[in-house]
């Protein structure tokens, strides 16, 4: 709550970059090695952030890296407690894009 959510979008050394951050209450140090695998959910995931009955299946992060490292792509994650987390994708260029032109 009053937090912030940035998409961000660049292109450099042939690769478009692009991706999200938030200023919310962040990933664990001993969870970040951790969130890219199947069926994995940290203690607050487990039960939902407001103890609520909405809970992850620990599978969105998994599919997400699988996409993109099918198409060429790296997948990373910064985060601390109580700060927030940035995801970054990349993703090579198409040689002939109209994106390396602009």
């Amino acid at each position: 709550k009053g937090g912030t959510v940035t998409l961000f979008l660049r292109i450099a050394d042939g690769s478009v970059h692009f991706g999200v951050a938030d200023t919310g209450i962040g990933i664990a140090a001993e969870d970040l090695p951790k969130i890219f695998r199947r069926f994995y959910r940290t203690d607050e995931a487990r039960t939902g952030p407001h103890d609520d009955s909405v809970r992850s299946l620990g599978l969105g992060l998994a599919i997400v890296k699988s996409i993109v490292e099918a198409h060429g792509g790296t997948i990373a994650v910064e985060s601390q407690l109580g700060h927030g987390t940035r995801f970054t994708i990349a993703m090579p260029a198409a040689a002939n894009s109209k994106l390396q032109q602009a």
